[in-house]
């Protein structure tokens, strides 16, 4: 055929076409997986993903606690310093701040007291979570009747 002259489709590659596929002596194949993953899609903006995401995550605003529920619960804190060695459950309910944005969440943690640091103001149950005093917004104590 002369040069220039286009080759009826598949004629080209007559020569290679039934030659053994190369493998290489220096390099290990590429894993199945390696070799997909080049064809997955760009991110062209790296953490957009991530940066939606915390976007969307909800948090609250703390509330401000009046003055006879925070009397209630300094009522009971005193009670449990009291009877500290009776490791009676309580069920606390706290604002834990957010460390990313503004607001946070509530949670409940339930558990018996091993100390109350009044140095720190920090509750520390026995399985050692801590609590900040000051986030307590609610308190009870199991099986006691009157410290409320």
């Amino acid at each position: 055929m002369k040069k220039g002259m286009l080759q009826p489709v598949g004629e080209e590659y007559e020569d290679i076409i039934h030659l053994p596929h190369p493998v290489s002596k220096k390099h290990p194949p590429m894993s199945l997986a390696d070799r997909a993953a080049q064809f997955s899609p760009f991110a062209a903006l790296t953490g957009y993903e991530d940066a939606i995401e915390e976007t969307a995550r909800v948090t609250v605003d703390e509330i401000e606690l009046d003055e006879d529920c925070k009397e209630r619960i300094n009522r009971q804190l005193v009670w449990i310093n009291e009877h500290i060695e009776e490791h009676r459950e309580i069920v606390i309910t706290y604002f834990e701040p957010d460390e990313r944005k503004k607001g946070g969440e509530y949670c409940e943690a339930r558990g018996s007291v091993r100390k109350l640091d009044l140095y720190q103001r920090m509750l520390i149950l026995e399985d050692g979570r801590r609590i900040a005093l000051d986030r307590i917004t609610a308190l009870q104590i199991a099986d006691v009747q009157g410290c409320e």
